[in-house]
């Protein structure tokens, strides 16, 4: 599976984008968001991907930050919405705003968006509202030094792992809190993998 593409910007248009990478010409779809950061043709640029396999293609789609990828890996996990739709979700409202309309409860602005119907935006926001609170962190922006930016950031991602799992997200915040310690937060106490073995230790007692 492509994660990351590193390389040189041949061509990019609203909703796809082709990078040589190693003399390679990989073309990825990228929503509006994304579009919108790329520096000109002929620059060097870094995207997140995802690659999504069928029967009959492979596809790779592009994102700027991470939050971008989790959404929209999110919206192509629920029935009746495939890669081209999420796209067009991300395109529609910038990923804060979107998470905001989830968090909030608000499918009236998914319903704003062209080819999401009220059904479709009930259940985006019906079956991602238990899970936004791990995407709203989750924006890509330097963290200033310090034991509590690096505690956050360690926290976050191991109940990002253990949701992945199949764990709720109570479930794994719980988990998360006493495997770094009574106080739950502070400085990290340990690396990722041993922070998610500890999580997992509790989950499984």
């Amino acid at each position: 599976m492509i994660a990351r593409l590193h390389g040189r910007i041949i061509e990019k248009l609203p909703h796809q984008v082709i990078i040589d990478a190693g003399g390679v010409g990989y073309r990825a779809a990228i929503p509006l968001s994304t579009f919108y950061t790329l520096p000109e043709e002929g620059s060097e640029v870094t995207l997140r991907t995802h690659t999504h396999v069928r029967e009959d293609v492979i596809a790779l789609y592009g994102f700027a930050t991470r939050q971008e990828q989790d959404l929209f890996e999110r919206l192509i996990e629920i029935s009746g919405i495939g890669p081209r739709l999420a796209l067009a979700i991300l395109s529609g409202l910038p990923a804060g705003d979107l998470v905001d309309a989830i968090s909030e409860g608000d499918s009236g602005r998914l319903r704003s968006i062209p080819g999401v119907g009220p059904k479709t935006a009930d259940r985006v926001v019906l079956e991602m509202r238990d899970r936004i609170r791990l995407i709203r962190g989750a924006e890509e922006q330097p963290h200033a030094p310090g034991s509590r930016a690096a505690g956050d950031t360690l926290r976050r991602d191991v109940i990002s792992a253990l949701v992945n799992l199949g764990y709720r997200e109570t479930q794994a915040e719980a988990a998360v809190r006493q495997a770094l310690g009574p106080a739950g937060g502070g400085t990290p106490g340990g690396q990722l993998q041993d922070v998610l073995k500890r999580s997992l230790r509790y989950l499984a007692s």
